[in-house]
């Protein structure tokens, strides 16, 4: 697999040790431990974080991260007891994102995310799984779903970055910008309360939203991010063979809903459902009801 480019934290020792202590303080506030996976895979060592893996009896879930976060974001306030079931979770973290895996991505145009996907479940001894994938986490599960789409049972889509370009509007660029170009707390929290959240309907506990502000301002300060953004796929869609549900934001600046339906009725043929969630930004994943339908909708398949 040919790198494309490399990112990776300013001062990797106090980094680290910094993102370390952001999980310890994740896993007090839920009161769990999160399994740990060092795999090595065509990008270098990736990480993966667990819950229940060794109950193989249990359906599994393969969950990717939107850009610029971890996928541990996925369980702020407990967030994965919403799907209301005992699962066999893996939590990967992306090459190229801050976090604990290394910083090389592949051309984000070529397939090579979903052969990279498909050599983390081989790595991993899963046969076939549920996957999600938020934002830029969405466009990995369709690269999986062409590459390898007999590994997947289903695909949620949640707010993908996948279906549409990245939305141009001053609104839009003016709250993604203002924290990378001035990364203060202020700053983040305006970008989340305006982009990524829909307050009073879609928001976090206190505590995790001042965890989330910490991330995001470690995140933008202290990581040289040089991964490709996701774009829209278009014709490349209509490759995935996988069974696809589409969760939707009505109040999201990134990726505005309905054009996303739109693209998706037009471009996936194996579209089974679109869900489209009233009063909720681009953080869909952090949404309890959104969770809940995936859940409903791992026990019927």
């Amino acid at each position: 697999m040919k790198i494309h480019s490399t990112s990776g934290f300013k001062h990797e020792k106090n980094d680290l040790a910094f993102f370390e202590n952001w999980v310890n303080q994740l896993e007090s506030a839920n009161g769990r431990n999160y399994e740990r996976f060092e795999l090595r895979t065509s990008l270098g060592k990736t990480h993966v974080w667990g819950l229940n893996t060794n109950e193989e009896n249990l359906e599994t879930l393969v969950i990717f991260p939107g850009a610029r976060t971890t996928s541990l974001i996925w369980d702020f306030d407990k967030g994965l007891d919403n799907l209301n079931q005992r699962i066999r979770i893996f939590l990967v973290e992306p090459n190229g994102l801050p976090n604990l895996s290394e910083g090389n991505t592949p051309d984000i145009k070529s397939l090579d995310y979903g052969s990279w996907a498909n050599e983390v479940f081989e790595k991993l001894n899963i046969e076939k799984a549920f996957i999600a994938g938020a934002s830029f986490g969405g466009l990995i599960c369709m690269k999986l779903g062409i590459v390898k789409p007999e590994k997947v049972k289903a695909a949620f889509l949640l707010n993908p970055g996948c279906l549409q370009p990245f939305s141009l509007t001053i609104k839009n660029l003016y709250y993604n910008l203002l924290p990378i170009i001035s990364p203060t707390e202020k700053n983040v929290e305006k970008f989340l309360n305006k982009a990524i959240f829909s307050k009073p309907d879609h928001q976090l506990s206190p505590e995790s939203e001042k965890m989330l502000v910490d991330y995001e301002v470690f995140a933008v300060s202290r990581y040289a991010d040089k991964t490709q953004k996701p774009y829209f796929m278009a014709a490349e869609l209509q490759e995935v063979k996988a069974e696809i549900y589409l969760l939707l934001g009505d109040q999201d600046l990134l990726f505005p809903f309905q054009k996303s339906i739109d693209n998706a009725k037009k471009h996936l043929k194996s579209l089974k459902e679109i869900k489209v969630f009233q009063n909720v930004g681009h953080g869909i994943e952090t949404y309890d009801k959104a969770l809940s339908f995936m859940g409903k909708t791992i026990k019927k398949n």
